[in-house]
């Protein structure tokens, strides 16, 4: 069996200072018997230990003299006075440190979760940023479709010949031919009514003949038609006033060439050409004409009232 050895002068000096036999003996055991200083500052350290004041399992061997200075009452009382002065600043700095550690962790988690806020703010701006521009290009999406659809329209309306009931709703934003006080389309009322007197006079001047009537004005729908359909091609907008063909259908009538000239055609080139120059091509008056002509083709009384 291990035997716990103490000094025994140090440890009646410990006894007088007030420490238990039993923490006194655990002291010098554990400082090695090396000083009164040692073991003070050994008790001070461990004073919270749950252990420190059991009596050893084995026998004391109070046997061992210390041959280090003897202190009186006083001067040990003002030693461990002392020591326990140095343990208590040693625990203070300890506490301060620890307090100073926390305070370090509290900011380093403070500006943790002031970077995780911003970043989270900025992936928010991101997010709502590009959901405003996939909106915004939605919406330029539906705006084109919109415009290709309004456009089919009024190409199939030119194709068929027809004249759109209300060319404003095909743009709102450029209305055509609209005034304040005339709500009308873009071809004015007088140029409508020319155009369809201009009709109503051939047909009169030839009443004799339907069939030379009938095919003139199949003709000038043809031409209308064309333009139309093609108004970027010169070809359908150039016509030869000496061609045989032209002049057996419309040519020879003043009221058909008459009629292409109220539709835009120009005499050019000595008279020897009719020809539609393209910045001069007005669809409202191309569409209102293909539906006058095809109403004297239909409608067998077209001729009979005056203008």
């Amino acid at each position: 069996m291990n035997v716990v050895e103490v000094d025994r002068k140090l440890l009646r000096e410990l006894q007088a200072l007030g420490f238990p036999l039993s923490r006194a003996a655990n002291a010098l055991h554990s400082s090695g018997n090396s000083g009164l200083e040692d073991a003070v500052n050994w008790i001070i350290d461990h004073e919270n230990d749950a252990d420190i004041d059991q009596m050893p399992l084995v026998a004391v061997n109070i046997a061992i003299d210390s041959s280090g200075p003897e202190y009186t009452n006083e001067e040990m009382e003002m030693k461990v006075q002392e020591l326990r002065d140095q343990a208590d600043q040693k625990k203070e700095e300890v506490k301060k440190l620890e307090r100073e550690g926390e305070k370090e962790r509290i900011r380093a988690g403070k500006e943790l979760l002031e970077t995780k806020r911003i970043a989270e703010e900025n992936e928010r701006k991101r997010f709502l940023a590009l959901r405003k521009a996939e909106k915004e290009e939605e919406k330029r999406a539906r705006v084109k479709i919109r415009q290709k659809i309004d456009a089919d329209k009024v190409e199939r309306r030119h194709t068929l010949g027809f004249l759109s009931e209300n060319p404003a709703a095909v743009n709102p934003s450029t209305p055509i031919g609209h005034n304040k006080m005339n709500p009308l389309p873009v071809l004015s009322v007088t140029m409508a009514e020319h155009m369809r007197e201009c009709l109503r006079s051939l047909k009169r001047n030839h009443k004799g003949d339907d069939a030379r009537v009938k095919r003139a004005f199949q003709t000038l729908l043809i031409y209308v038609g064309n333009v139309i359909k093609n108004p970027n091609e010169e070809k359908f907008r150039k016509i030869r006033v000496g061609n045989l063909l032209f002049q057996d259908r419309v040519g020879s009538m003043k009221e058909g060439i008459e009629f292409l000239e109220l539709c835009g055609f120009e005499k050019t080139e000595g008279g020897n050409f009719l020809f539609l120059p393209r910045h001069k091509v007005d669809m409202a008056a191309l569409n209102s004409a293909g539906s006058l002509l095809r109403s004297a083709l239909t409608n067998p009384f077209f001729g009979v009232l005056s203008g």
